[in-house]
């Protein structure tokens, strides 16, 4: 997959726990840019994540992940 297409689906992601179809993210989004990204969405998105790309991520990675465009980096680099 092209980071293009994975942004794409965790954009799909985000739209579908927010449910928001006009829902816009960046690389630079964060939790601090989307009204009702709390810890119970913050695990949907990650859930939701892992089971799209069938990847599993580590607690230690995503302390790592600071918006975003980390987050698609990381699937990306799970994805290899």
């Amino acid at each position: 997959m092209t980071r293009e297409e994975v942004f794409i689906a965790v954009q799909d992601i985000f739209r579908d726990i927010f449910d928001d179809k006009d829902l816009i993210i960046e690389n630079e989004t964060s939790s601090s840019n989307i009204e009702g990204w709390d810890s119970l969405n913050h695990i949907g998105i990650i859930s939701a994540s892992e089971k799209e790309f069938k990847v599993k991520f580590a607690l230690g990675e995503l302390s790592s992940l600071k918006d975003i465009g980390s987050l698609v980096d990381m699937i990306i680099e799970k994805l290899k």
